[in-house]
């Protein structure tokens, strides 16, 4: 049950006949991990934690440096040098005292990953590299939970969900893992990913009160100097 704090708080949610009471108390249950809180991750935790997730994960072991804070909105030059999770936990908190965090000061690898991943409902795979995404869709599977994917480069960027009511995941559609040279820096518009991290956090709404519209079936491309949102379907 909603507590008057909470009808006035998500009222704008709650007169929607898509999500109402109903799925609202779906949002306030859901229990979601962002891996990365950077340039994507920002505005995913900050949509997430805004509509009232009842239990969120945060987990990057980066830093904060200068060259972040053109497109990771959570932090500031006062902060340069402090952990990522940390710091997004500390502002995501006071937007939202509700929710319950789960703060994971380290990168995910294969050692530490089972017991990050145990438990929650829904991954976000923030992240800026191909090794971790392989990791996060094999959790996906092993865990059988949805993996909201979503990636940006230059003026463009993509979304879906992987692993979800039978649907395609992350390994087959990119079955080749791509190389990346140590140190490649790949530009990219701040505000890209704030559009495509904006996608990612209404396909986690979506997943808890909108089932059958998810972004499944289908790799969503956003092409900003085009003005053309496309998608490339999987023929499932």
């Amino acid at each position: 049950m909603l507590n008057k704090k909470e009808l006035e708080k998500y009222n704008r949610q709650l007169i929607l006949p898509e999500v109402g009471n109903e799925g609202q108390l779906k949002i306030k249950s859901l229990k979601v991990l962002v891996v990365g809180a950077g340039g994507l991750g920002c505005p995913v935790l900050q949509y997430l934690v805004a509509a009232g997730v009842g239990k969120i994960g945060i987990a990057d072991g980066d830093i904060i440096n200068m060259s972040n804070l053109q497109r990771q909105i959570l932090y500031s030059e006062q902060e340069i040098g402090m952990k990522k999770a940390s710091v997004a936990y500390d502002k995501l908190q006071r937007m939202n005292p509700d929710t319950v965090f789960e703060v994971y000061d380290v990168f995910l690898t294969r050692d530490n990953a089972g017991e990050i991943v145990k438990g929650y409902d829904v991954i976000v795979g923030a992240t800026d590299n191909f090794e971790s995404r392989y990791l996060i869709d094999q959790l996906s599977q092993s865990y059988n939970i949805p993996f909201v994917h979503g990636s940006v480069e230059g003026f463009q960027g993509q979304y879906t969900v992987f692993n979800y009511r039978g649907g395609v995941s992350y390994s087959d559609v990119f079955p080749e893992k791509k190389e990346e040279a140590e140190g490649e820096v790949i530009g990219v518009v701040g505000a890209m990913p704030g559009i495509i991290g904006s996608f990612m956090a209404m396909e986690v709404i979506k997943v808890a009160c909108n089932p059958e519209n998810v972004a499944f079936d289908g790799l969503y491309l956003y092409h900003a100097l085009e003005n053309k949102l496309s998608k490339l379907g999987y023929g499932v």
